[in-house]
């Protein structure tokens, strides 16, 4: 700055020429801000848009869930019809509702009839018992009058949601053609007409979905079978709002909007036509100034039961720019009108007497060598951030593991349970549906195996075992896998290492032995680990075609600059040695005692990622 300060008085008398300078620079900086913030706004639009496309697939993914809830409800009642109020309030409470399936507001059966058969139905309707034990104090239909054909409510769980027992539902016309299209056709079926109600003080909007159910053991071939064998319906009605609120909470995007149309009501009224609006409440955000989108919109389609719905997901540009990005575009104007004036004023001082050259060269040799000296101190900087980095890293593998193990692995459990015990309880009078069980436990057998796969894969439990544990694991997969001879060499020194450096020499194993497998055409392996003095060291030799002249600095590898860094972190060497057709051979040490730099803290005191238990 102060060469600067002293070209500028020195040029004092050819200002005009070197004011010149001032509106170019002015151009660069503007063109640099344009082009930043032009990339940052078509990062975070594709951010946004891949945020809007996992919430879609989430949606999707939550309306499946409910489909074959119904349709399991269905099969439940077509193996075991009739059943009593008790078996269905038994069978809905161990579906936990609340917990698993949070938007459904009630589970019905509705049973169908003829008015030939109405009296004989109320009196059997009469003499039900509740859920409780008690008998109901009067069943009515509703609405009352005489009919051709009934679809009356007889069971609904939750009790104090959804229709009232004795609804006949075919007293409404729109749903009377929905009943009988799916009674004549065997498919769920939806009405797509949304259901409003109040509760809790808030306005909810619903859905229902039902699937019809036939008499065990009748042909459904033909229409005129599926019409005699026909028992009635089952069906759920949920709640749009509670199960798009879930999926705007789970979105890693603050103050994202949501609404949510059904294409098959667009002939109605505007109002009608929308669904959900997470925005209809929402107050008006303050905008920033900005020459670029305001908001960022995504409009994708999702199938509901052969009914399209557009989904449509919008942010306020801002909420997808972190401070230094929206601070980046001006970073960049400014660094561009800095340096332009700065080499435009060094090309105007080139120009100038030799002794302003020389006097230039030396301070920027100066500056030169304070760049190095900041780069150099930069370079520390991104050793550092790259370990914490790491252990970051294998903080979230262990997260994620233990998350898999306690939800989807207990899940998988309790479903194999049940899947089992629906098979011992078809074995002698269900055949078909006991071989289709027994195939379902062969299913969750496998990905029961392929969870605990993947949680080994994200970070072995043997681990937490030691080192020594956790390598001779490692290689009786890698025998197991490839068919490799490996052998393991281990000093019988007892030698405990910290968490980081344990971590990095697995990791630091498991990547030599994917090298071999993948490059080395090795057919035998031996591994050493032991005590040097005061460091540890890990070997792994092969006996492979080698690395080759160019094997260590190939294009487009950084598995052996890796583990280099991944040492270098951690204070230790690393050595590689390897000759044509004899093998390779990696040598890594680290000190036995923990390394900390002035001003870090310790693996154990820097972790927030309780240890994984199994």
């Amino acid at each position: 700055m102060r060469n600067l300060i002293g070209m500028i008085k020195g040029l004092s008398a050819t200002r005009p020429t070197l004011w010149i300078g001032f509106p170019l620079s002015l151009c660069v900086g503007l063109m640099l801000y344009m082009a930043t913030a032009t990339t940052i706004e078509a990062d975070s639009r594709q951010r946004f848009s891949a945020h809007a496309h996992h919430a879609r697939n989430t949606i999707v993914a939550r309306v499946k869930s409910y489909t074959d809830l119904v349709r399991g409800t269905a099969a439940m009642f077509r193996s075991n019809y009739p059943i009593t109020r008790l078996q269905f309030h038994n069978y809905v409470d161990g579906l936990d509702l609340d917990q698993q399936f949070p938007a459904i507001e009630s589970i019905n059966f509705s049973e169908f009839l003829y008015d030939a058969t109405r009296a004989e139905f109320e009196k059997r309707m009469a003499k039900e018992p509740l859920a409780d034990g008690s008998l109901p104090t009067v069943f009515k239909i509703i609405p009352p009058g005489r009919r051709d054909k009934y679809s009356i409510v007889t069971f609904v769980e939750p009790p104090q949601q959804g229709p009232t027992i004795g609804v006949d539902m075919l007293s409404s016309p729109a749903l009377t053609a929905q009943h009988m299209t799916s009674r004549d056709t065997g498919e769920l079926g939806t009405s797509g007409i949304p259901i409003k109600w109040v509760k809790g003080g808030i306005r909810r909007t619903g859905l229902a979905m039902r699937v019809p159910i036939y008499a065990q053991g009748k042909s459904t071939n033909t229409v005129q079978e599926r019409r005699t064998a026909f028992l009635g319906s089952v069906g759920i009605a949920f709640s749009v709002d509670r199960l798009m609120m879930g999926v705007i909470d789970e979105m890693p995007v603050k103050n994202a909007h949501m609404t949510l149309v059904d294409n098959a009501l667009l002939n109605t009224d505007e109002r009608g036509k929308i669904l959900f609006n997470s925005a209809q409440d929402a107050r008006p955000q303050p905008r920033k100034f900005s020459i670029f989108s305001d908001r960022f919109s995504h409009t994708l389609v999702i199938d509901f039961n052969t009914r399209k719905w557009d989904a449509t997901f919008s942010v306020d540009a801002h909420e997808m720019y972190s401070g230094f990005e929206e601070f980046m575009p001006w970073l960049a104007m400014f660094a561009g009108i800095v340096s332009t004036m700065l080499l435009y004023a060094l090309f105007h001082a080139l120009t100038s007497s030799r002794q302003r050259a020389i006097k230039l060269a030396k301070g920027m040799t100066r500056e030169l060598r304070e760049s190095q000296n900041k780069l150099q101190l930069s370079h520390q900087n991104l050793r550092r951030l790259a370990a914490h980095a790491d252990q970051i890293k294998e903080g979230e593998r262990k997260r994620i593991a233990r998350e898999i193990h306690d939800d989807l692995g207990q899940n998988l459990l309790a479903l194999r349970i049940d899947a089992d015990m629906l098979a011992n309880r078809t074995l002698a009078t269900h055949s078909r549906l006991h071989q289709r069980a027994r195939a379902t436990l062969i299913h969750i057998d496998a990905t029961i195996k392929s969870v605990r796969q993947i949680i080994n894969d994200l970070r072995p439990n043997v681990l937490d075992l030691g080192l020594s544990a956790a390598v001779e694991w490692q290689i009786a997969e890698f025998r197991r896998r490839t068919g490799i001879a490996c052998e393991l060499l281990d000093q019988p020194n007892e030698v405990v290492l910290n968490e980081q450096s344990s971590t990095a020499l697995f990791r630091i194993l498991q990547e030599s032995l994917t090298n071999i497998v993948r490059h080395s055409q090795a057919s035998s392996v031996r591994v050493v680990l032991g005590c040097r003095g005061d460091s540890f060291f890990m070997s792994i030799e092969d006996n492979g075609v080698g690395l080759g002249a160019t094997g260590i600095i190939k294009t487009g590898s950084f598995g052996l600059v890796g583990i280099e860094e991944r040492i270098g972190i951690l204070g230790g060497k690393c050595a590689i040695y390897s000759k044509n057709g004899e093998g390779t051979t990696v040598s890594v040490s680290v000190p036995l005692a923990p390394i900390r730099e002035p001003g870090t803290v310790s693996a154990t005191e820097a972790r927030t990622v309780e240890p994984l238990l199994f």
